[in-house]
Protein backbone atom coordinates (compact mmCIF):
# COMPACT_ATOMS: atom_id res chain seq x y z
CA UNK A 1 0.00 0.00 0.00
CA UNK A 2 1.38 3.13 -1.03
CA UNK A 3 0.44 6.41 1.43
CA UNK A 4 0.70 10.06 0.21
CA UNK A 5 -0.32 13.56 1.99
CA UNK A 6 -3.61 14.25 2.94
CA UNK A 7 -4.46 10.38 2.48
CA UNK A 8 -6.74 8.91 5.36
CA UNK A 9 -4.48 7.43 7.84
CA UNK A 10 -5.75 3.57 7.84
CA UNK A 11 -7.42 2.79 10.95
CA UNK A 12 -6.18 -0.43 13.07
CA UNK A 13 -7.03 -2.52 15.91
CA UNK A 14 -4.07 -3.67 18.09
CA UNK A 15 -2.42 -4.69 21.16
CA UNK A 16 -0.08 -1.91 23.29
CA UNK A 17 1.97 -1.63 26.09
CA UNK A 18 -1.24 0.19 27.29
CA UNK A 19 -3.82 -2.38 26.15
CA UNK A 20 -5.85 -2.68 23.22
CA UNK A 21 -6.59 -0.20 20.54
CA UNK A 22 -9.15 1.20 17.88
CA UNK A 23 -6.44 3.52 16.15
CA UNK A 24 -8.74 6.53 15.19
CA UNK A 25 -10.74 6.06 18.28
CA UNK A 26 -7.87 6.45 20.30
CA UNK A 27 -6.74 9.09 18.47
CA UNK A 28 -9.89 10.86 19.27
CA UNK A 29 -10.07 14.71 18.23
CA UNK A 30 -5.75 15.12 18.66
CA UNK A 31 -2.67 14.79 16.57
CA UNK A 32 -1.10 11.83 16.50
CA UNK A 33 2.68 11.09 16.13
CA UNK A 34 2.75 7.73 14.97
CA UNK A 35 6.22 6.66 14.88
CA UNK A 36 7.88 3.32 13.87
CA UNK A 37 11.04 1.20 14.38
CA UNK A 38 12.49 -2.03 12.54
CA UNK A 39 13.34 -3.78 16.31
CA UNK A 40 13.47 -3.57 20.24
CA UNK A 41 16.95 -4.03 22.03
CA UNK A 42 18.29 -1.78 19.26
CA UNK A 43 20.66 0.96 20.14
CA UNK A 44 19.77 3.85 18.24
CA UNK A 45 16.16 3.33 18.70
CA UNK A 46 16.87 3.39 22.68
CA UNK A 47 18.34 6.44 22.37
CA UNK A 48 14.86 7.57 20.47
CA UNK A 49 12.20 6.40 22.07
CA UNK A 50 14.51 7.95 25.47
CA UNK A 51 14.50 11.87 23.36
CA UNK A 52 10.67 11.22 22.21
CA UNK A 53 9.56 10.49 25.94
CA UNK A 54 12.00 13.90 27.31
CA UNK A 55 9.90 15.73 24.51
CA UNK A 56 6.39 14.67 25.59
CA UNK A 57 5.11 17.58 27.59
CA UNK A 58 5.52 19.83 24.65
CA UNK A 59 3.79 17.27 22.43
CA UNK A 60 1.04 17.33 25.40
CA UNK A 61 0.93 21.16 25.41
CA UNK A 62 -0.16 20.87 21.15
CA UNK A 63 -2.81 18.35 21.96
CA UNK A 64 -0.13 15.51 20.34
CA UNK A 65 -0.64 11.76 21.29
CA UNK A 66 2.35 10.11 20.35
CA UNK A 67 2.36 5.94 19.74
CA UNK A 68 5.21 3.63 18.65
CA UNK A 69 5.25 0.83 16.04
CA UNK A 70 7.63 -1.98 16.41
CA UNK A 71 6.91 -5.83 15.17
CA UNK A 72 8.19 -6.93 17.95
CA UNK A 73 5.82 -8.88 21.14
CA UNK A 74 4.29 -6.55 23.70
CA UNK A 75 6.65 -8.52 26.29
CA UNK A 76 9.89 -7.94 24.47
CA UNK A 77 8.44 -3.55 24.43
CA UNK A 78 8.01 -3.87 28.22
CA UNK A 79 11.34 -4.67 28.93
CA UNK A 80 13.24 -2.97 26.52
CA UNK A 81 11.33 0.12 28.11
CA UNK A 82 13.22 -0.46 31.31
CA UNK A 83 16.92 -0.70 29.20
CA UNK A 84 15.43 2.63 27.75
CA UNK A 85 14.76 4.40 30.98
CA UNK A 86 18.27 3.16 32.27
CA UNK A 87 20.04 5.04 29.00
CA UNK A 88 18.40 7.74 28.66
CA UNK A 89 16.55 8.47 31.75
CA UNK A 90 13.39 9.03 30.21
CA UNK A 91 11.07 5.54 30.22
CA UNK A 92 8.21 5.58 27.37
CA UNK A 93 4.99 6.50 28.82
CA UNK A 94 3.13 6.49 25.35
CA UNK A 95 1.87 3.00 24.25
CA UNK A 96 4.00 0.78 21.67
CA UNK A 97 1.85 -1.17 19.46
CA UNK A 98 3.04 -4.89 18.98
CA UNK A 99 2.89 -5.86 15.43
CA UNK A 100 3.82 -9.84 15.85
CA UNK A 101 1.87 -10.62 12.74
CA UNK A 102 2.98 -7.29 10.70
CA UNK A 103 -0.93 -6.24 10.06
CA UNK A 104 0.24 -2.59 10.82
CA UNK A 105 3.49 -2.61 9.03
CA UNK A 106 1.99 -3.64 6.04
CA UNK A 107 -0.76 -1.41 6.00
CA UNK A 108 1.11 1.61 6.50
CA UNK A 109 3.46 0.69 3.68
CA UNK A 110 6.79 0.36 5.72
CA UNK A 111 7.15 -3.76 4.56
CA UNK A 112 5.94 -5.19 1.58
CA UNK A 113 2.55 -6.95 1.51
CA UNK A 114 3.75 -9.92 -0.10
CA UNK A 115 5.98 -10.81 2.93
CA UNK A 116 4.50 -13.71 5.12
CA UNK A 117 4.73 -15.43 8.90
CA UNK A 118 5.72 -12.87 12.13
CA UNK A 119 8.22 -11.03 13.17
CA UNK A 120 9.43 -14.14 14.66
CA UNK A 121 13.09 -15.03 13.58
CA UNK A 122 13.34 -11.07 11.43
CA UNK A 123 16.13 -9.38 12.71
CA UNK A 124 16.68 -4.89 12.00
CA UNK A 125 18.09 -5.57 8.60
CA UNK A 126 14.79 -7.60 7.29
CA UNK A 127 13.08 -4.40 8.90
CA UNK A 128 14.91 -1.61 8.02
CA UNK A 129 12.30 0.07 6.58
CA UNK A 130 9.94 0.17 9.69
CA UNK A 131 11.78 3.77 10.15
CA UNK A 132 8.87 6.54 9.35
CA UNK A 133 7.27 8.94 11.40
CA UNK A 134 3.87 10.08 10.43
CA UNK A 135 1.94 13.05 11.66
CA UNK A 136 -1.64 12.91 11.23
CA UNK A 137 -4.48 15.32 12.00
CA UNK A 138 -7.74 15.38 13.96
CA UNK A 139 -9.12 14.82 10.82
CA UNK A 140 -7.32 11.38 10.43
CA UNK A 141 -4.86 12.02 7.63
CA UNK A 142 -1.56 12.42 6.99
CA UNK A 143 0.41 15.79 7.13
CA UNK A 144 3.52 14.64 7.28
CA UNK A 145 5.71 11.42 7.20
CA UNK A 146 9.54 11.15 7.23
CA UNK A 147 11.60 7.73 6.79
CA UNK A 148 15.28 7.43 8.23
CA UNK A 149 17.93 5.30 7.53
CA UNK A 150 18.88 2.68 10.17
CA UNK A 151 22.15 4.04 11.44
CA UNK A 152 20.59 7.82 11.53
CA UNK A 153 18.43 8.96 14.75
CA UNK A 154 16.03 11.09 14.57
CA UNK A 155 15.56 14.45 15.69
CA UNK A 156 12.22 14.70 17.15
CA UNK A 157 12.78 18.53 17.69
CA UNK A 158 12.40 18.95 14.49
CA UNK A 159 8.79 17.12 14.39
CA UNK A 160 7.82 19.19 16.95
CA UNK A 161 8.76 21.79 14.82
CA UNK A 162 6.68 20.68 12.10
CA UNK A 163 3.55 19.95 13.99
CA UNK A 164 4.02 23.90 15.59
CA UNK A 165 4.03 24.48 11.45
CA UNK A 166 1.73 22.17 10.45
CA UNK A 167 -1.12 23.64 12.94
CA UNK A 168 -0.51 27.35 12.14
CA UNK A 169 -0.34 26.90 8.82
CA UNK A 170 -3.91 24.77 9.21
CA UNK A 171 -5.18 27.96 11.11
CA UNK A 172 -3.87 30.60 8.98
CA UNK A 173 -3.93 31.24 5.50
CA UNK A 174 0.39 31.23 5.59
CA UNK A 175 2.96 28.81 4.64
CA UNK A 176 6.28 28.81 6.79
CA UNK A 177 9.93 29.26 5.54
CA UNK A 178 12.69 27.29 5.73
CA UNK A 179 14.17 26.46 9.06
CA UNK A 180 11.51 28.18 10.64
CA UNK A 181 10.66 28.31 14.03
CA UNK A 182 7.76 29.48 16.37
CA UNK A 183 7.50 33.64 16.63
CA UNK A 184 9.32 34.10 13.71
CA UNK A 185 7.79 35.76 10.61
CA UNK A 186 5.72 33.88 8.01
CA UNK A 187 4.66 34.05 4.55
CA UNK A 188 1.52 35.10 3.10
CA UNK A 189 0.20 31.83 0.74
CA UNK A 190 0.04 33.17 -2.91
CA UNK A 191 -3.30 31.85 -3.30
CA UNK A 192 -4.33 35.24 -1.05
CA UNK A 193 -4.70 38.11 -3.39
CA UNK A 194 -3.95 41.70 -1.72
CA UNK A 195 -7.34 42.37 -1.32
CA UNK A 196 -8.07 39.92 0.97
CA UNK A 197 -4.53 39.88 2.65
CA UNK A 198 -6.09 43.27 3.80
CA UNK A 199 -8.59 42.03 5.75
CA UNK A 200 -6.85 38.97 6.96
CA UNK A 201 -3.36 40.86 7.96
CA UNK A 202 -4.60 44.41 8.78
CA UNK A 203 -1.41 45.15 9.65
CA UNK A 204 0.28 45.07 6.82
CA UNK A 205 3.49 42.98 5.71
CA UNK A 206 6.73 43.49 3.88
CA UNK A 207 6.56 42.68 -0.10
CA UNK A 208 10.27 40.93 -0.77
CA UNK A 209 8.95 39.93 -4.02
CA UNK A 210 5.44 40.28 -5.83
CA UNK A 211 4.96 36.77 -4.87
CA UNK A 212 6.87 36.79 -1.63
CA UNK A 213 5.11 38.99 1.10
CA UNK A 214 6.38 38.32 4.62
CA UNK A 215 4.27 39.44 7.99
CA UNK A 216 4.58 38.62 11.77
CA UNK A 217 3.26 35.29 12.88
CA UNK A 218 0.05 35.49 13.61
CA UNK A 219 -1.73 34.53 17.53
CA UNK A 220 0.84 35.73 18.85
Amino acid sequence: MTLRLTDLAPNFDAETTQGKINFHKWAGDSWVVLFSHPKDFTPVCTTELGSLQSLKPEFDKRNVKIIGLSVDPISDHKKWSEDIKEVTGYKPSYPIIGDENLHVAKLYGLLPGSISGSSEGRTAADNQTVRTVFVIGPDKKIKLFLTYPMATGRNFLEILRTVDSIQLTAKYKVATPAGWKQGEDVIIVPAVKNDEAKKLFPNGWKTVKPYLRVIKQPGL
